[in-house]
């Protein structure tokens, strides 16, 4: 399975100290089918834990997700600083998620290669 991730995820992640394998740990309980929310349109959310504090009080990730095919990391947040994401970014996650679901070998090197997109180690 592949796993990328948006520069502006990157961002997010390098300032709340967010590891490549705790984004790992996330794609891989969604490939086992514990995801935590279905959003439509090949979005999934999924909670990371928050050092030494557990998920619950950690941070939420939105991720383009087709199953044991593509994941991408598209955005983050801190529950503790945002309660959810509402009705007009959740819409245009999905039209990210179209964009990045739809992208075939070609392109996903192509935003690689121009650093839109980084590749995650799992």
């Amino acid at each position: 399975m592949q796993v990328l991730k948006t520069k502006d995820f990157t961002r997010f992640a390098r300032k709340e100290r967010i590891a490549d394998e705790d984004l790992c740990e996330a794609i891989a309980r969604a490939n086992r089918g514990l995801i935590d929310a279905h959003l439509g349109s090949g979005l999934i959310k999924q909670r990371i834990a928050r050092s030494a504090q557990g998920r619950s009080r950690g941070f939420r990730t939105i991720i383009a997700w087709r199953s044991r095919e593509r994941s991408i990391f598209v955005y983050g947040f801190a529950k503790s600083r945002r309660d959810n994401i509402g009705e007009t970014d959740l819409a245009q996650l999905k039209d990210l998620a179209a964009l990045l679901l739809g992208y075939d070998d070609k392109e996903l090197r192509a935003a690689v290669s121009a650093g839109e997109l980084l590749e995650v180690t799992c």
